[in-house]
């Protein structure tokens, strides 16, 4: 399956790739694949601004998305990417310890936030309510999304792990998680923050931070994608003050901040 998967990924690139033109190859985690679009798009624009030369093409970026388990095994299996944004700090790291990645390009970009969505409830789910909660709840799959594995933590936490088993909708990431909530399939979901923050009057009430470990997101730089000057590049980009705005406003927590969702 991995293998089909990282040959489908090639076959995607060669016929999307700009002939002679700079490209780098990013693997970015369900969860925050509409933001790096967005800043990939400003950081080309920006690239446009300075260079103001005749002909000059900015970098290609092109984007593949999944949760950080099934793009940690593509990576493992050869797929030529140049940088890996995660959802944790596991993969990066065990990618780090494989020597794999860039040495000191490890560095966390964002810290995501875990919120209840009840969108069709004339009130939002709290965690409060989840002792007394019948229907059916669903979360990313924590096996390879961080995402679902701090939902797990905090069912855990609320010894209600065991209770829930039968009730659990599980998404493959985060992503797939959003839509089943969305669509009806499950009344209401442990969703990211960032997917909805852009939604008004979303029905949403946040977990509290003390529930489940820090959702700290980490990327690296990778040897074999052969990129690494521009991969490089655009990582300080989206490490910047600038970016690192941009990111807080679409649903993270900013690396400087102590804080991280709201209790």
């Amino acid at each position: 399956m991995i293998r089909r998967l990282v040959t489908l990924f090639l076959c995607v690139l060669t016929l999307t790739a700009k002939a002679d033109v700079p490209k780098i190859r990013v693997a970015v985690a369900a969860n925050f694949k509409t933001v790096l679009q967005s800043l990939a798009d400003q950081y080309t624009r920006q690239f446009v601004d300075k260079e103001k030369k005749p002909n000059s093409e900015p970098p290609e970026i092109l984007v593949s998305s999944a949760s950080s388990g099934v793009l940690y095994n593509q990576i493992t299996q050869g797929a030529p990417f140049d940088l890996f944004l995660s959802a944790d700090t596991r993969r990066p790291e065990m990618l780090e310890k494989e020597k794999r990645v860039v040495e000191g390009s490890r560095q966390p970009y964002a810290y995501g936030c875990l919120v209840l969505w009840t969108p069709s409830a004339d009130q939002p789910l709290t965690i409060n309510d989840l002792k007394d909660w019948k229907g059916r709840l669903a979360i990313a799959n924590p096996a390879t999304a961080p995402y679902g594995q701090a939902a797990q933590q905090v069912f855990e936490k609320l010894g209600l792990w065991d209770t829930f088993q039968p009730r659990l909708v599980r998404g493959s990431n985060i992503q797939q998680t959003w839509q089943f909530v969305e669509s009806g399939a499950a009344p209401t979901g442990m969703v990211a923050w960032s997917q909805l923050v852009d939604r008004q009057g979303a029905k949403v009430s946040f977990i509290p931070a003390n529930l489940y470990q820090p959702i700290r997101q980490e990327l690296v730089v990778l040897k074999q994608g052969g990129e690494t000057t521009l991969a490089k590049q655009f990582a300080e980009f989206i490490l910047s003050e600038s970016s690192q705005k941009y990111i807080e406003s679409h649903g993270y927590s900013h690396l400087k901040s102590s804080s991280r969702g709201k209790g």
